[in-house]
């Protein structure tokens, strides 16, 4: 697992630190370090991105993740970006490989989960997998000495797939895959070697979700407050919370 961001501090009128967590088939990625900077003092990300994962085996471990809190440390949002993994070639990637019908019927498994667990259906999003730059990834394949495993007409599939999802549950949810489409007719840039998400990519997807989290991150008080207004003669009482700032 990777290594978790150390907590803030509580703060007096929220008895707590809020959270965001990211659930995803990737490990640590600069998406995670743009949302920690983008709420700073507001709330603590937590990436739950485990690399090379599907949504069968995310479903089980949901559970040991995120679990039933008070309603002070219930997360404001939860990701759940998988997909990539869930759509490789059976023939090729038998292990990776989740069936359409059970790829979908484990994403709603994981919403109907956190709706269990006090997390509502409108802080969580979906987003769906990104598009495949099949001869990069071919490429990366035959160095590997195995076959193309992947096709991005599938991978679309899966898309759509998790879109129809969201629409059931009433989740927010991002398409990536056909956003990156759109964006130009080369959208390899966006990724580093066909399959995973380039600098560029990480920052095309956060443009993209930034908007759905800044929703629910808005509201939010401020943990600490900013290097200007802490008290000269005495910070303690602005960094403590025993007094104004």
């Amino acid at each position: 697992m990777p290594a978790l961001r150390a907590g803030l501090p509580p703060h007096p009128a929220s008895g707590g630190s809020q959270r965001l967590y990211h659930c995803g088939d990737g490990k640590r990625t600069p998406l995670v370090e743009i949302l920690e900077y983008s709420v700073l003092k507001k709330c603590d990300v937590l990436n739950r991105g485990f690399s090379g994962y599907n949504t069968r085996w995310a479903k089980i471990i949901l559970p040991r993740l995120i679990k039933k809190g008070t309603g002070l440390d219930s997360p404001i949002a939860v990701t759940i970006f998988f997909g990539a993994n869930d759509s490789a070639l059976k023939d090729e990637n038998p292990k990776q490989h989740v069936p359409l019908d059970e790829y979908a019927a484990n994403l709603k498994s994981m919403v109907r989960y956190l709706q269990s667990v006090d997390v509502p259906e409108h802080r969580i999003v979906l987003i769906t997998p990104p598009p495949l730059c099949e001869a990069a990834w071919e490429r990366e394949c035959l160095a590997q000495g195995c076959k193309l495993n992947r096709l991005n007409s599938v991978v679309g599939e899966y898309a759509g797939a998790c879109l129809q999802v969201a629409r059931e549950c009433g989740t927010d949810v991002l398409d990536l895959w056909s956003l990156m489409q759109k964006a130009g007719p080369d959208f390899s840039a966006f990724l580093s070697d066909g399959l995973h998400l380039s600098p560029a990519g990480n920052e095309f997807l956060f443009s993209h979700l930034w908007p759905l989290i800044e929703k629910k991150a808005s509201p939010l008080p401020l943990l600490l407050p900013g290097w200007r207004d802490v008290a000269e003669a005495q910070p303690e009482l602005s960094l403590l919370g025993d007094g104004d700032h």
